[in-house]
C-alpha cells in the first residue's frame, strides 16, 4: 500500500495511463483484424492507412515496439496489394 501522497498519485496516473494505453491497443488490434479479413481491395485500400497511422501512433508512444510496427504495416501492405 502506499505510503506516501506522491506514490499515491502515481498509481492513479498509472492506471489512467494503463487504460488508454489498452484502449488504443485493443482498437489497433481490432483494425488489423478486420484488415486483414477484407476481401475487396478497394476497402483495404481505404483502410490501410488508417490502420498504419495507428500502428505509427502507438510506436511513438512506446506502447509497441517501433520495428513491430514496421513489420505490421509491411505485411498489412503485402496482403492489400495482393487482394
Amino acid at each position: 500500500m502506499a505510503n506516501h501522497k506522491s506514490s499515491e498519485k502515481r498509481i492513479r496516473q498509472e492506471e489512467a495511463r494503463k487504460a488508454d494505453n489498452k484502449y488504443h491497443a485493443r482498437t489497433t488490434r481490432n483494425a488489423i483484424k478486420t484488415l486483414r479479413n477484407t476481401t475487396s481491395k478497394e476497402e483495404a485500400s481505404a483502410l490501410l492507412p488508417k490502420v498504419s497511422s495507428m500502428l505509427d501512433k502507438l510506436a511513438k508512444r512506446n506502447d509497441i515496439h517501433k520495428n513491430k510496427a514496421s513489420n505490421l504495416k509491411s505485411s498489412l501492405t503485402k496482403h492489400v496489394n495482393s487482394l
